[in-house]
């Protein structure tokens, strides 16, 4: 795909998830806490980086890893707005991942229902129960709770693409033991195909996705100081 073909696609995911959330919106009771229309606001801000990101990460490595910062606005929606927030952002990078180069040319053509429900599924959790973590501490230990629900979105995404992998993609990773002389399939998932990905995601969510939070919050504190 060339770089316009790109931009329409973010176009496109971006306009079908405002579709997507403000209908939801339209169903949900007009004093929920969930999508208010500040989140629903955020939640656009935060669509439109992430989509940025994920395309963004399909093009750009450092060695074997992959520069995917696309989970960061999925915590950082869980943390600041809650679960179905995360949720939310956690269902569109899934329909990012879908199309991903890299899934359309390797689990696509050995099982795309399973691919299209592993990609949705593994993301969406991550950030509904990113957004529940946080909730017990997000009173008195925002600070803990919000490194706690960072580390868990990358966590939750890739241990369910482990799962899934060793359910639905067995001759994948069976080709991948045999051409790099793993001695089984685990090996291969989790040296190779997770491998040095996940440390990365690991790490810049554990440490990026916290710090915004904090700067968020103190931002929108002074603003309605401001206003008062």
């Amino acid at each position: 795909m060339t770089t316009f073909d790109w931009i329409r696609l973010i176009i496109v995911i971006a306009l079908i998830a405002f579709v997507a959330l403000y209908g939801l919106f339209s169903f949900l009771p007009k004093n929920n806490k969930f999508f208010t229309t500040k989140t629903i606001a955020a939640s656009g801000v935060l669509t439109a980086v992430e989509i940025a990101l994920q395309i963004v990460g399909n093009f750009i490595t450092i060695g074997p890893v992959s520069i995917n910062l696309s989970l960061i606005p999925i915590a950082l929606g869980a943390i600041l707005y809650g679960p179905l927030c995360g949720a939310f952002l956690g269902f569109i990078n899934g329909l990012t991942v879908v199309i991903a180069p890299s899934t359309l040319a390797i689990f696509m053509p050995i099982n795309p229902i399973a691919t299209v429900f592993l990609c949705i599924l593994k993301s969406t959790l991550a950030g509904l129960f990113a957004g529940l973590i946080y909730l017990p501490f997000k009173k008195k230990y925002q600070t803990i709770g919000s490194i706690i629900a960072a580390m868990s979105v990358p966590i939750i995404n890739t241990g369910l693409f482990a799962i899934g992998s060793m359910l639905f993609f067995q001759s994948f990773l069976n080709g991948v033991a045999t051409s790099l002389g793993f001695s089984n399939i685990y090996t291969a998932l989790f040296l190779a195909v997770i491998g040095w990905n996940f440390i990365f995601e690991f790490i810049a969510n554990s440490l990026i996705s916290p710090a915004l939070s904090r700067v968020v919050t103190v931002v929108n504190k002074r603003r309605n100081v401001a206003y008062e």
